[in-house]
């Protein structure tokens, strides 16, 4: 099946300033790159000429005179009017090709930035990690929706860890992720990242795409282990793929495939130190929704839509039983250059495999 000529757009990105949009950064990109991935802090370089009239006869640079772009502006890119990045500058970097003009080219990135500058060390005693993502968002002047559930610690420390590398790792410990919308810091599962599903056709919106079903890194269980101090007792937390039953839609987990191919594939994890049944339960958990979702994983390049984003679901279509159906984006970088437009490169995930 051969993909359309029109599955990519033309168009360049609008590109707006502290607010404004510039028609002289617009008209003058060469390439512009965003990504974003489920771990927080998405990013953008953004090349342009940097030589021509600037209000005199002679050409000359452009933009070095930091009046257009500077450190600490605020830079956007939208598509069809809707962002699909915005933060603030945080390099600038000349390029000199031989034989070609100069450009400029500028970093940013959005507000996670805060985040990832700040490193600490410091302890929290009887919290959650919901107490923790709120103290973080207050710390950074965010306003925080949080929506996760866990238990309850008797120490946690942060011990030379950025406030980003920190809120991570809670995240990823009770099964959730981060993303910054405006002002507010979400940490939420992913079931209640909800979006609007988009269609993507191979041929059409979808130009080419990779998949694989994977059982390399999958398990029928998962188990941690560890001793709780309180009660002079061990601790051993198991989760299956009954965890797994609200996302399959039907078709068939990497565990229970992975069962039925080559038996129980049972792993322990020693080291992750709970000191609660609770918590052993909530990482044990966590352990193996983060590894079966992964049992396929798809990478492609597709027309670049606002909506399709990080924590979007896509409908695949045209790729046959094994491979048609949702998908959760986990990454995207949206690009753009004179030479094949505007475009946007995803990495897609799911636990299941269709049914032939």
């Amino acid at each position: 099946m051969a993909a359309g000529d029109g599955a990519l757009q033309s168009s360049r990105p609008t590109i707006a300033i502290d607010g404004q949009d510039s028609a002289t950064l617009t008209g003058g990109q060469l390439h512009a790159r965003v990504r974003e991935d489920v771990h927080g802090l998405y990013d953008c370089e953004l090349e342009l000429g940097n030589w021509g009239p600037n209000g005199g006869t002679d050409p000359n640079f452009l933009y070095f005179d930091r009046k257009l772009l500077d450190f600490g502006k605020q830079l956007a890119l939208k598509v069809a009017g809707q962002p699909i990045f915005t933060g603030k500058i945080t390099a600038i970097e000349g390029r000199y090709p031989e034989g070609d003009s100069p450009s400029v080219t500028v970093l940013a990135e959005d507000r996670f930035q805060d985040l990832r500058m700040t490193r600490r060390t410091r302890t929290f005693t009887s919290v959650s990690d919901t107490d923790v993502a709120n103290q973080i968002a207050g710390d950074h002047g965010l306003s925080p929706s949080i929506g996760i559930d866990g238990p309850t610690y008797t120490v946690l420390a942060q011990l030379n860890q950025s406030d980003l590398a920190f809120l991570r790792e809670r995240a990823r410990s009770v099964d959730a992720e981060l993303w910054i919308s405006d002002t507010t810091l979400n940490v939420q599962p992913r079931s209640k990242r909800v979006s609007t599903p988009l269609t993507l056709t191979y041929g059409k919106e979808l130009r080419d795409f990779r998949v694989i079903a994977d059982l390399a890194t999958q398990a029928t269980s998962v188990e941690v282990t560890g001793w709780d101090v309180a009660s002079k007792s061990a601790i051993d937390a198991r989760a299956d793929d009954g965890l797994l039953a609200g996302e399959l839609q039907g078709a068939d987990s990497g565990p229970s495939v992975l069962g039925s191919a080559f038996g129980r594939r049972k792993d322990l994890f020693t080291s992750a130190v709970p000191q609660t049944t609770a918590e052993a339960q909530a990482r044990a958990g966590a352990l193996l929704k983060r590894r079966a979702r992964r049992f396929l994983v798809g990478t492609g390049t597709a027309q670049t839509q606002p909506g399709l984003q990080v924590g979007a679901t896509v409908k695949l279509v045209g790729l046959g039983p094994l491979f048609d159906g949702g998908y959760y984006v986990a990454a995207v970088t949206h690009t753009y250059d004179g030479a094949a437009g505007l475009r946007t490169e995803l990495t897609v995930e799911r636990p299941g495999l269709g049914k032939p």
